[in-house]
Protein backbone atom coordinates (compact mmCIF):
# COMPACT_ATOMS: atom_id res chain seq x y z
CA UNK A 1 0.00 0.00 0.00
CA UNK A 2 1.69 2.88 -1.05
CA UNK A 3 2.41 5.18 1.67
CA UNK A 4 0.87 2.94 4.37
CA UNK A 5 2.07 1.62 7.60
CA UNK A 6 1.09 -1.03 9.19
CA UNK A 7 -0.21 -1.16 12.91
CA UNK A 8 1.89 -0.99 15.68
CA UNK A 9 -0.02 -3.97 17.12
CA UNK A 10 -1.80 -6.18 15.02
CA UNK A 11 -3.11 -9.50 16.01
CA UNK A 12 -3.25 -12.77 13.61
CA UNK A 13 -6.09 -14.91 14.80
CA UNK A 14 -5.47 -18.52 12.80
CA UNK A 15 -9.33 -20.62 12.39
CA UNK A 16 -10.70 -23.10 10.53
CA UNK A 17 -13.98 -23.09 8.28
CA UNK A 18 -15.75 -25.01 6.26
CA UNK A 19 -15.38 -22.67 3.19
CA UNK A 20 -14.65 -19.69 1.93
CA UNK A 21 -17.96 -17.61 2.21
CA UNK A 22 -18.15 -18.90 5.90
CA UNK A 23 -14.50 -18.07 6.88
CA UNK A 24 -15.16 -14.00 5.74
CA UNK A 25 -18.53 -13.73 7.40
CA UNK A 26 -18.28 -10.29 9.46
CA UNK A 27 -14.93 -10.09 8.76
CA UNK A 28 -14.66 -7.08 10.92
CA UNK A 29 -15.21 -8.51 13.98
CA UNK A 30 -12.59 -11.19 15.51
CA UNK A 31 -12.44 -14.13 15.23
CA UNK A 32 -11.79 -15.46 18.52
CA UNK A 33 -14.93 -14.13 20.09
CA UNK A 34 -18.61 -15.13 18.67
CA UNK A 35 -20.89 -13.02 18.61
CA UNK A 36 -24.33 -14.92 17.28
CA UNK A 37 -26.53 -11.89 17.78
CA UNK A 38 -24.40 -9.92 15.24
CA UNK A 39 -23.90 -13.05 13.00
CA UNK A 40 -20.87 -13.50 13.78
CA UNK A 41 -20.27 -17.42 14.44
CA UNK A 42 -18.34 -19.31 16.63
CA UNK A 43 -15.03 -20.23 14.95
CA UNK A 44 -12.49 -23.03 16.28
CA UNK A 45 -9.40 -20.18 16.34
CA UNK A 46 -5.99 -19.43 17.79
CA UNK A 47 -5.21 -16.23 19.09
CA UNK A 48 -1.90 -14.60 18.64
CA UNK A 49 0.34 -11.20 18.38
CA UNK A 50 2.35 -10.59 15.72
CA UNK A 51 2.37 -14.22 14.39
CA UNK A 52 2.08 -13.24 10.87
CA UNK A 53 1.64 -16.20 8.30
CA UNK A 54 4.25 -15.03 5.79
CA UNK A 55 7.52 -14.34 7.99
CA UNK A 56 7.12 -15.97 11.53
CA UNK A 57 4.52 -18.09 11.17
CA UNK A 58 5.95 -19.59 8.11
CA UNK A 59 9.26 -20.17 9.83
CA UNK A 60 7.58 -22.17 12.05
CA UNK A 61 6.00 -24.36 9.45
CA UNK A 62 9.80 -25.06 7.72
CA UNK A 63 11.23 -25.88 11.06
CA UNK A 64 8.17 -28.69 11.29
CA UNK A 65 8.37 -29.46 7.77
CA UNK A 66 11.95 -29.99 7.38
CA UNK A 67 11.97 -27.41 4.27
CA UNK A 68 14.16 -24.50 3.58
CA UNK A 69 12.87 -20.97 4.66
CA UNK A 70 11.23 -18.72 2.20
CA UNK A 71 9.38 -15.91 1.90
CA UNK A 72 6.86 -17.69 -0.17
CA UNK A 73 6.73 -20.95 1.29
CA UNK A 74 3.36 -20.23 3.27
CA UNK A 75 1.08 -19.47 0.36
CA UNK A 76 -2.37 -17.18 0.88
CA UNK A 77 -5.28 -15.84 -0.78
CA UNK A 78 -6.20 -12.57 0.08
CA UNK A 79 -9.82 -12.82 0.63
CA UNK A 80 -10.66 -9.65 2.08
CA UNK A 81 -11.04 -7.02 1.86
CA UNK A 82 -11.42 -8.28 -1.88
CA UNK A 83 -8.44 -7.62 -4.06
CA UNK A 84 -10.83 -6.59 -7.10
CA UNK A 85 -11.44 -3.34 -5.26
CA UNK A 86 -8.14 -2.37 -4.42
CA UNK A 87 -7.05 1.15 -5.10
CA UNK A 88 -4.38 1.00 -8.20
CA UNK A 89 -2.77 4.24 -7.84
CA UNK A 90 -1.65 6.64 -5.55
CA UNK A 91 -4.91 9.15 -6.22
CA UNK A 92 -7.15 6.45 -5.40
CA UNK A 93 -5.80 5.15 -1.99
CA UNK A 94 -5.48 8.97 -1.52
CA UNK A 95 -9.27 8.84 -2.08
CA UNK A 96 -10.07 6.29 0.43
CA UNK A 97 -12.16 7.03 3.28
CA UNK A 98 -10.48 7.19 6.47
CA UNK A 99 -12.63 3.54 7.85
CA UNK A 100 -11.53 1.88 4.88
CA UNK A 101 -10.02 -1.66 5.39
CA UNK A 102 -7.74 -0.98 2.54
CA UNK A 103 -6.23 1.03 4.97
CA UNK A 104 -6.58 -0.36 8.67
CA UNK A 105 -7.70 -3.70 8.20
CA UNK A 106 -9.09 -5.98 8.93
CA UNK A 107 -7.72 -8.20 6.44
CA UNK A 108 -8.73 -12.18 6.39
CA UNK A 109 -6.42 -14.82 3.80
CA UNK A 110 -6.78 -18.34 3.41
CA UNK A 111 -3.49 -20.68 4.05
CA UNK A 112 -2.36 -23.50 1.24
CA UNK A 113 -3.53 -27.00 2.00
CA UNK A 114 0.73 -27.31 1.97
CA UNK A 115 0.45 -25.30 4.97
CA UNK A 116 -2.08 -27.00 6.59
CA UNK A 117 -0.86 -30.18 5.79
CA UNK A 118 2.58 -29.64 7.20
CA UNK A 119 0.75 -28.46 10.68
CA UNK A 120 -1.03 -31.09 10.61
CA UNK A 121 1.23 -34.03 10.07
CA UNK A 122 3.82 -32.43 12.29
CA UNK A 123 5.09 -34.99 14.68
CA UNK A 124 4.28 -34.92 18.49
CA UNK A 125 7.42 -35.88 19.53
CA UNK A 126 9.18 -32.89 17.15
CA UNK A 127 6.83 -30.00 18.78
CA UNK A 128 9.21 -29.44 21.63
CA UNK A 129 12.33 -28.90 19.42
CA UNK A 130 10.43 -27.18 16.62
CA UNK A 131 9.41 -24.28 19.61
CA UNK A 132 12.72 -24.01 20.34
CA UNK A 133 14.16 -23.24 17.20
CA UNK A 134 11.39 -20.66 16.66
CA UNK A 135 12.56 -19.04 19.74
CA UNK A 136 15.61 -18.41 18.09
CA UNK A 137 14.09 -16.54 15.15
CA UNK A 138 15.31 -12.85 14.49
CA UNK A 139 12.09 -11.85 14.94
CA UNK A 140 11.47 -13.05 18.76
CA UNK A 141 15.25 -11.43 19.22
CA UNK A 142 13.79 -8.37 19.63
CA UNK A 143 10.93 -8.86 21.88
CA UNK A 144 11.53 -9.27 25.80
CA UNK A 145 12.86 -12.51 26.94
CA UNK A 146 11.22 -15.66 24.48
CA UNK A 147 8.49 -17.20 26.56
CA UNK A 148 9.31 -20.68 26.50
CA UNK A 149 5.77 -22.59 27.62
CA UNK A 150 3.81 -20.18 25.42
CA UNK A 151 6.10 -20.64 22.25
CA UNK A 152 5.24 -24.81 23.16
CA UNK A 153 1.59 -23.98 22.96
CA UNK A 154 1.04 -22.06 20.77
CA UNK A 155 3.25 -24.70 18.76
CA UNK A 156 0.73 -27.44 19.70
CA UNK A 157 -2.32 -24.87 19.13
CA UNK A 158 -1.83 -24.15 15.59
CA UNK A 159 -1.08 -27.81 15.21
CA UNK A 160 -3.82 -28.85 16.80
CA UNK A 161 -5.96 -26.58 14.89
CA UNK A 162 -4.51 -27.53 11.63
CA UNK A 163 -5.26 -31.69 12.56
CA UNK A 164 -8.82 -30.73 12.75
CA UNK A 165 -9.51 -28.99 9.91
CA UNK A 166 -8.03 -31.53 8.10
CA UNK A 167 -9.89 -33.91 9.56
CA UNK A 168 -12.96 -32.14 8.48
CA UNK A 169 -11.54 -31.27 4.85
CA UNK A 170 -11.63 -27.51 5.44
CA UNK A 171 -9.02 -25.12 5.65
CA UNK A 172 -7.12 -22.32 7.53
CA UNK A 173 -7.65 -18.87 7.61
CA UNK A 174 -5.57 -15.86 9.03
CA UNK A 175 -7.71 -12.52 10.35
CA UNK A 176 -5.34 -10.00 10.64
CA UNK A 177 -6.95 -6.87 12.88
CA UNK A 178 -4.85 -4.10 14.92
Amino acid sequence: MPGQEPPLTFFCEYYRAANREVAIMQPKHSRVIADPSRGVPKFDAVETQWIDPHVILGQLVAFLGDVDFSLDLVDTVTLYPSPEGAPQSDEEWDALPEDSPYLDGPGINELSVNVRDILAGADNSRLPAAAEQWAKIEEFSSSSPVDMEYLLSLTEDLVGLARRAKENNQMLYCWIGG
